[in-house]
């Protein structure tokens, strides 16, 4: 099972230092997978929980190629409808091909009101113009001659039926944000179900946990996955390894952009669990002291 790093690419702490630093430190700890977040139009509802400044994701993604040479990067999640599908095929082909096969391409239908306002984009469209632009994007994926001949993974986010019932159809992996272990659980058994329904295989379970490191034991009945003591943190990396996860992405922003002026907090939370996944012979490659 992979394991990645969600990375913050928006907020008053972040300027290219630290998103080189956080590029370095994931990287040097041993992660496989770097992944960003994605707004254009930083309207209200965008700045209250995402301020600025909010680096775009293809270009950042396209510049830490640069700076890294084996973490896969990728995208928790690109908003569909916010680009036209050939852009976004064309872009993330090239990007692909650019950094040696490292990019992992995570969808989501969006939340943002006001955004898809500013961008002209009817919000009360998005599901269907996200189904469109995926099957668009997958055709224009299969004229190699023009988009590279190195498969790119697709991942769907998206919590609802719909989100479930859009990554049967259309993605390599089901990439849930932020479950609890128990609801995960289920929404497997549902997931299956769905592909059950539709004569299709099931994706690839690829979610995005939350990472919130404490002292004491979160005994919460809502507690997130990932949240809790490193042995609790551990139990739910090995729980949903047996759920047949294929990636899990660890996500140390907990909602307060203040955060992102301090990185070390997340950085040491990374290091730990690092720790604990590596064998005690192969110490962690980590960048920490230089950052």
């Amino acid at each position: 099972m992979k394991i990645g790093v969600n990375v913050p690419n928006f907020g008053p702490g972040t300027d290219p230092a630290v998103l080189r630093s956080w590029a370095q430190t994931v990287e040097g700890l041993g992660f496989d997978l770097l992944m960003i977040s994605d707004h254009i139009a930083i309207t209200p509802d965008v700045a209250e929980r995402y301020p600025a400044p909010f680096y775009e994701p293809f270009t950042t993604l396209s510049w830490l190629a640069g700076l890294t040479t084996r973490i896969q990067l990728g995208t928790t999640v690109l908003i569909a409808a916010y680009r036209h599908p050939l852009l976004t095929a064309r872009m993330a082909a090239n990007l692909n091909e650019l950094s040696g096969g490292r990019l992992v391409l995570g969808v989501g239908v969006g939340w943002a009101r006001q955004e898809f306002t500013a961008l002209d984009i009817p919000f009360s469209q998005r599901g269907q113009l996200t189904d469109s632009h995926l099957r668009d994007i997958r055709a224009a994926w299969k004229d190699t001659a023009s988009y590279g001949d190195r498969r790119i993974p697709l991942w769907v986010g998206g919590n609802s039926d719909a989100g479930l019932r859009r990554a049967v159809r259309l993605a390599d992996a089901w990439h849930p944000l932020h479950p609890t272990m128990p609801w995960l659980r289920e929404a497997a058994g549902r997931l299956q179900t769905y592909a059950d329904e539709q004569h299709l295989p099931v994706p690839a379970l690829a979610p995005r946990i939350a990472l919130r490191l404490t002292k004491e034991p979160v005994d919460a009945a809502g507690r997130l996955a990932g949240e809790g003591t490193i042995d609790q943190i551990m139990d739910d990396l090995d729980q949903l390894r047996l759920l047949g996860a294929k990636s899990v992405v660890l996500d140390t922003y907990q909602g307060d952009p203040h955060a992102t002026r301090h990185p070390q907090a997340a950085w040491q939370a990374l290091a730990t669990v690092a720790a604990h996944l590596l064998p005690p012979s192969t110490p962690p490659r980590t960048t920490l002291e230089q950052s």
